[in-house]
């Protein structure tokens, strides 16, 4: 029996749906809720029209069939993003994105991480301080909609900030003399080193979500397909570098900020997978560790 509850929320999400997306839009494909803080946010920006051939993650989840891609097949180039593809949308409350507000009330799951991050008082509590500041920084990196939320957008900016220097301050990638693409999970982030080099990265990433994690340890790339399409979904996962059955690092053509993760593939910007391709080699170790949010 579903409650009242219940059913007064299906309604007002549904409303707030009708008020968010512009008319004549189409509605993107669904995904399923998030997890933990995140759970009750929504995309501050409404999403674009859906393509048919766009997934909100096209993973392969088995192992696929290797084998030796032709010249001819190898010649051609995946298709190119549309625009606006990756801006840097932040999950806000519901009511928030319904009102249109200007500076948000509330509190954001990541409200302490960005306090510190932005040098003001860490109490955990929003405030109008607290929103200004936020807003400021959401509007400098052209986050939308820059209302002052400390949402997981936010942050995860803030950590590929914070990591552009030196990803590996913290040592949790094992330093080699040959290249090892790192995968953290705990902070979304990926990049390749070669001795205490860097040489690609840091990006931001898109693991595994609650049930289909990333999985961890120490892998080897075993299989490069730039034009790889998937079997199970019927889309492009292109620039795919296969390092443990299934799972593979590839772009996406869509936001890689959802809170709800992948299927267990690390999912890239398409520039960000296009130059990984360049960098890494059929052999190359990779070294996934930590955990995604929510998982």
């Amino acid at each position: 029996m579903i409650s009242r509850r219940m059913t007064c929320r299906g309604i007002a999400v549904m409303l707030a749906a009708v008020t968010v997306l512009p008319v004549g839009a189409a509605y993107a494909e669904p995904v399923p809720p998030a997890s933990g803080p995140e759970a009750e946010l929504v995309p501050g920006v409404p999403p674009g029209p859906y393509q048919p051939w766009q997934i909100d993650t096209p993973d392969q989840v088995l192992a696929p069939k290797v084998y030796t891609p032709t010249a001819k097949e190898d010649a051609v180039q995946p298709r190119e993003a549309k625009e606006a593809t990756y801006a840097l949308v932040e999950y806000v409350p519901l009511g928030d994105a319904a009102a249109k507000v200007a500076c948000s009330k509330r509190t954001g799951p990541y409200q302490r991480q960005v306090e510190r991050w932005l040098k003001l008082k860490v109490d955990g509590k929003q405030s109008g301080a607290d929103c200004l500041a936020i807003r400021g920084f959401q509007t400098k990196h052209k986050i939308q909609p820059s209302i002052g939320f400390a949402g997981p957008v936010t942050w995860a900016h803030m950590q590929l900030l914070s990591a552009k220097k030196n990803p590996n301050a913290a040592k949790k990638c094992p330093v080699r003399s040959y290249r090892v693409a790192c995968v953290d999970l705990t902070r979304q982030l990926t990049w390749v080193q070669k001795g205490k080099k860097v040489i690609y990265g840091p990006v931001p990433m898109r693991s595994g979500r609650a049930g289909y994690g990333t999985r961890t340890g120490w892998k080897k790339v075993y299989w490069k397909h730039k034009n790889h399409w998937s079997t199970l979904y019927n889309t492009p996962m292109p620039y795919s570098q296969f390092f443990d059955g299934g799972q593979a690092f590839h772009a996406v053509y869509g936001s890689i900020y959802t809170t709800v993760g992948s299927w267990g593939c690390v999912n890239l910007r398409l520039a960000d997978a296009r130059k990984l391709w360049g960098v890494l080699k059929k052999g190359d170790r990779v070294y996934v560790w930590g955990r995604r949010a929510g998982t």
